[in-house]
């Protein structure tokens, strides 16, 4: 028997009254008034149910035809014969049919008519009875799409583009893939909202980087901003792979039987060499952020290792430099969407959000704290903006200490070196438990206890001077705090929470599509240390992104790793340390070679984005002294990143 939730029980009362708030709606005292909150009044039971394919204007499977892509739409009825236009959520996706979305990998069915019956996710249940239509795109190439898939290139985001303009007037749809017979959206209003996890967010982002009109504001979750760092890191290859398989992981029978051009052109222009290529330009929705009409409601893992949090940092921090409207919310979680980790809060902030954004209400969500943290596993703080007008960039100097290998982290600078030996077979959590031992595959520094908590906001950097031994090196550079805590689990395979067997509901249901689903839990571990942010490299793309070559080996080279961006509390007691490192397994792929790399440290700094900057620092360690080498110790933390495929989804 599903639990009965605050939504559940209020969805009751307000069946008993529908007849009554449904007359208030349509008044002319209701039509002046300003309301606060859109109601579940309408029927989902009888909602109309239909599906158009849109004509995207491209011929990607070169077939002689545009492509047509399917939009499967669920929308309440009463607004219509009321002679009222609803606005829209939009889902565009490549897993509709072949992964499943959310927690229980759920997927489109369909009647004998071909008419949608169960719409994965709560969107349709809980947001058709408040008025909104919710549409779920099959992007180009999936489910029941025409064309090809091209991962977040022209064809997908003009897949998803194109129902927008077909919302407002400005594109063709029919009633089915290759008929003649058109159909018109005469329903809305043309105000779409859209929404979705990892590939789903990503196009959400490349579509409102188009600028389109009618797109009024965008929900990703866990969402790429730019996807050659989905498979690079300054020219480090983050995993085995490509674009090109990941469109074969996708596609539909029809897409794999034809679109065998597309795929080649997607692996020729994605060189593992690491170099940036057209086909990454094209994929860059970051540098057309000054595009960005919509508004911006971002959420993200900070520790979600499959769309690394680099991905939202800087879309986030270009999106605020072009004057975009934003909101954000930072999970403890990896790749796990805000519907598994903090649902009831989610629903309704969701609600609200697309409330103000979508349908005008003035119910205050533009006036609250930009941002909510997730400072412990449940425990929610805000920020009135984000990253907080403190936040300053302060530059803290490794030095060598007592041990090799064992350093310090101060504001002053420091001369000296420190030398490790690349080992691919070992990871972040190798590194960081032998953070305090001399070690010969990395090099740490750690600052002395601290007397004051330390709050690090935004993105950072590393930049190293290293002289390597061998033609071809990486790097990597991880933030580690040094201290007990309880933290979710992220490395877990459900990174970072539990399914458990109770249901709950959120919305209304039909026979084919239930609102319930599986509650979950916080799955914690206690820990020694906490990694807080990562960067990686290829040190020989240190002059330039576009074109990596070999090293001298001899030579000294100078690179900037980008860290990722995070929002953590290192707390008084606690130590915060840097590793400067090789390869980390499992998160970036070894080089050809095995080098020795000696780190210069007069040329090797971090810039950490602190909240009060270099003072707040200087008075955390008691004026920057980096304090005597913690006892050797081995410290407890998560397991090591597991070797998983690579495939933005969930």
């Amino acid at each position: 028997m599903p639990k009965r939730t605050r939504s559940t029980i209020r969805r009751t009362l307000v069946r008993a009254a529908v007849a009554a708030l449904t007359a208030v709606f349509v008044t002319p005292a209701a039509a002046q008034a300003a309301p606060r909150e859109s109601r579940p009044v309408y029927s989902y039971a009888d909602a109309v149910r239909e599906s158009v394919w849109v004509d995207t204007g491209l011929d990607e499977d070169g077939d002689g035809r545009t492509d047509r892509v399917a939009a499967d739409i669920v929308r309440p009825a009463e607004p219509a014969r009321q002679g009222r236009k609803v606005p829209v959520i939009m889902d565009a996706s490549p897993y509709y049919s072949c992964c499943g979305r959310g927690n229980e990998s759920q997927r489109k069915t369909y009647d004998a008519q071909g008419r949608v019956v169960q719409m994965p996710l709560f969107y349709d249940n809980y947001f058709v009875p408040r008025g909104y239509a919710f549409i779920g795109v099959d992007l180009t190439g999936t489910n029941r799409s025409a064309g090809c898939v091209d991962v977040g290139g022209r064809s997908e985001i003009q897949s998803a583009k194109a129902v927008i303009d077909w919302l407002n007037g400005r594109a063709r749809a029919y009633t089915s893939r290759t008929g003649d017979t058109p159909v018109t959206a005469g329903w809305t209003n043309g105000r779409t909202g859209m929404i979705g996890k990892s590939w789903d967010g990503t196009i959400a982002n490349g579509v409102a980087a188009t600028g389109v009109k009618g797109l009024r504001t965008i929900v990703p979750i866990g969402a790429i901003s730019s996807w050659y760092d989905y498979y690079f890191a300054q020219g480090a290859p983050l995993y085995d792979g490509g674009p090109d398989e990941l469109a074969g992981y996708v596609e539909s029978a029809d897409a794999r039987a034809h679109c065998a051009a597309v795929r080649q052109k997607l692996a020729d222009g994605s060189p593992r060499s690491g170099d940036w290529t057209p086909l990454w330009t094209e994929r860059d929705y970051v540098e057309d952020a000054a595009q960005v009409r919509a508004s911006v409601f971002l959420v993200h893992g900070m520790q979600d290792l499959n769309v690394r949090a680099k991905h939202f940092g800087q879309w986030w921090d270009a999106l605020g430099r072009n004057g975009v409207r934003r909101k954000i919310w930072l999970s403890q979680t990896g790749h796990v969407d805000p519907f598994d980790f903090r649902r009831g809060a989610w629903v309704d902030t969701l609600h609200r959000w697309f409330d103000h954004e979508l349908l005008g209400y003035d119910n205050g969500i533009d006036r609250e704290p930009m941002a909510d943290i997730e400072r412990h596993p449940d425990q929610w703080v805000t920020s009135t903006v984000w990253p907080p007008r403190s936040t300053r960039a302060a530059v803290l100097h490794p030095a060598a200490g007592s041990r090799a290998g064992v350093g310090t982290l101060g504001l002053r600078p420091a001369a000296g070196t420190e030398t490790f030996t690349d080992d691919p077979s070992l990871s972040e959590t190798d590194w960081a438990a032998h953070l305090t031992t001399s070690t010969p595959e990395k090099a740490g520094f750690l600052t002395a206890p601290l007397r004051r908590d330390l709050r690090l906001a935004g993105s950072g950097q590393v930049t190293v001077t290293a002289t390597p031994t061998t033609g071809s090196a990486h790097l990597s550079a991880v933030l580690v705090d040094v201290g007990p805590d309880t933290i979710r689990d992220y490395a877990d395979r459900a990174e970072g929470i539990t399914t458990l067997a109770d249901r709950t509901c959120w919305g209304e249901s039909t026979a084919g599509d239930s609102a319930c689903f599986k509650e979950t839990a916080a799955k914690t571990a206690a820990v020694d240390y906490t990694v807080v942010s990562r960067g990686w490299a290829d040190l020989g793309h240190y002059a330039w992104p576009a074109a990596g070559g070999p090293l001298t080996p001899g030579r000294a080279y100078t690179i900037t790793l980008d860290l990722a961006a995070t929002d953590h509390v290192v707390p008084a007691g606690h130590r915060l340390a840097l590793i400067v490192a090789g390869t980390d397994k499992d998160l970036i792929d070894p080089p050809s070679t095995r080098p020795t790399l000696t780190v210069d440290l007069s040329r090797t700094t971090a810039k950490v984005p602190l909240v009060g900057g270099a003072a707040a620092f200087a008075r955390a360690t008691s004026g920057g002294g980096g304090g005597g080498a913690p006892a050797p110790a081995v410290l407890d933390g998560v397991r090591a990143p597991g070797a998983t495929r690579h495939v933005p989804t969930g």
